[in-house]
């Protein structure tokens, strides 16, 4: 990428970034909703860990990782409601009409939904640290959980930004997201051990990108991690990352020509 190319994503990246700050409700919202979920089914659950397999003796442990990978799943799901704004106030439009790269439109989107991400991961790992979590793979595991939930926002931001270009309204929008959320978080480890879990979940699991996010940021984060897994799942994480930013061009590109 070019040196202007950098220039525009980082512009475009800085206007978005602002636009999220100037909702001190949303990003009250980032830290409240995970906070509860923290401690709600933290303390729900406890004494779950007592049936065994949780590879830890606190639940609070390994419900951290969970937290994080499903709220960054939550929150960029939504990315196309703001894609979906931009076109109704024409707002897409103008910028198209400007000497501004087309990637950098989308670019920055994909940019500062990874940022959004990755401050969010951090302060639930920081509420958990308070609430007396313990991360024994120090700083490096959590920064293996924070790039996975940021890449894991990546895809699921940069299919909504698709999605929110194709059809176009919010009833959509809604129901689409609506309809994948619980499933993609019942279907993985995000409360469960894979252990304790039915076969035919655990063998879903295996192919859900939310679980692959959590496997690699609990193993990071363990006293023995297995780096094995952590690449793996990092790795996969990433090519699918990759195809659904191609996916949101290809998609923008499309738009553009229709209006």
């Amino acid at each position: 990428m070019s040196t202007e190319a950098l220039s525009q994503t980082w512009f475009m990246t800085q206007r978005q970034l602002t636009a999220v700050l100037r909702q001190p409700a949303y990003v009250v919202m980032m830290l409240i909703q995970p906070a509860v979920w923290l401690f709600l089914f933290g303390n729900l659950f406890k004494d779950v860990v007592e049936l065994g397999g949780f590879g830890t003796g606190s639940y609070l442990d390994y419900l951290v990782p969970g937290i994080v990978v499903m709220s960054a799943l939550s929150s960029n799901m939504w990315a196309g409601m703001g894609t979906l704004e931009e076109i109704e106030r024409g707002t897409l439009n103008r910028f198209l009409t400007t000497p501004v790269g087309r990637g950098a439109l989308m670019n920055a989107n994909v940019v500062q939904q990874a940022l959004t991400t990755a401050v969010q991961s951090l302060l639930i790992v920081l509420l958990g640290r308070l609430g007396g979590a313990e991360y024994p793979g120090g700083a490096a595991g959590v920064a293996v959980l924070v790039v996975a939930a940021s890449l894991l926002g990546t895809v699921f931001g940069a299919f909504s930004n698709a999605l929110g270009m194709l059809v176009r309204q919010r009833e959509s929008i809604i129901g689409i997201n609506t309809f994948l959320l619980l499933p993609l978080t019942f279907l993985s480890s995000a409360f469960m051990a894979p252990s304790r879990m039915p076969d035919w979940m655990r063998h879903v699991a295996d192919f859900n990108p939310l679980d692959w996010a959590m496997v690699a940021g609990r193993s990071a984060m363990s006293e023995d991690p297995d780096r094995f897994v952590v690449l793996t799942r990092t790795g996969a994480l990433a090519a699918l990352a990759v195809v659904a930013v191609l996916l949101s061009i290809r998609t923008f590109r499309s738009y553009q020509r229709s209006v």
